[in-house]
């Protein structure tokens, strides 16, 4: 199985241009069903040492389901059958095996209002230490005060490069966002006004091509390093929601 998922995900990433956070989350999905069918010793070779693709059925596909539901997300569970479906259809298109999850339905998503941030709370989340001047602070600063102002997604935030700002109109162009399309997004003053403040004290010299957003060493952030960032930020201002 594992073989054959590295085909799926490598014609994925061909066909459709997929990211490579979206082609390792797919490979990441697929790598649960193998585990959980290895665990069970349930659809394996005859030598018992990996998966055979052609012996899962839908039981095997819904057993696993149930076990994940248990400890789950309905979101977690909704991925990772899309995932399980898609891997089927490649399958099916490129071996002619029917796909035993054709007839699985995906569970029903949870209908939930977000907790949004009031005025207040999201300017003491950028300005509780704004009497830090240092690079470090600088930086998480005009991360909040740029995804606050553009509505950005994080990932689209930190793929931005210098040459993407547009600092006289005001605006971001944001490369392969939603919907794998360019995009422009406006932006504020005061957001504009942080990522000056940061580019002038960048430790490392900036570069128009370089990353906007990067560590003290000059190295592009990750989209995990971004979200630890803003759960300090909302520890350290006080901020309970």
């Amino acid at each position: 199985m594992e073989a054959q998922v590295e085909a799926f995900v490598a014609a994925l990433s061909r066909a459709s241009r997929a990211s490579k956070h979206t082609v390792e989350n797919y490979r990441r999905d697929l790598m649960f069903l193998r585990r959980f069918l290895l665990e069970r010793r349930v659809a394996l070779r005859c030598d018992g040492e990996e998966v055979d693709v052609a012996a899962i059925s839908a039981d095997h596909i819904r057993q696993y389901l149930f076990e994940l539901m248990k400890t789950a997300k309905r979101a977690t569970v909704q991925r990772r059958l899309s995932a399980i479906k898609a891997f089927f259809r490649f399958r099916e298109a490129t071996a002619g095996q029917a796909s035993p999850a054709q007839s699985i339905r995906s569970p029903r998503s949870e209908r939930r209002l977000p907790a949004v941030l009031d005025h207040d709370d999201v300017r003491r989340l950028i300005e509780f230490d704004s009497d830090r001047q240092q690079p470090g602070a600088l930086r998480d600063r005009a991360i909040m005060e740029t995804l606050y102002s553009t509505g950005l997604r994080v990932s689209e935030l930190v793929g931005l490069d210098w040459r993407d700002i547009d600092f006289e109109l005001g605006m971001v162009m944001v490369r392969a966002g939603k919907g794998n399309k360019d995009r422009l997004v406006p932006i504020g003053e005061p957001a504009l006004d942080s990522l000056q403040a940061w580019r002038r004290a960048m430790p490392i010299a900036w570069e128009l091509d370089g990353p906007v957003v990067t560590n003290l060493r000059g190295a592009r952030l990750t989209t995990l390093s971004v979200e630890k960032i803003a759960q300090w930020r909302m520890v350290q201002s006080g901020l309970t929601r």
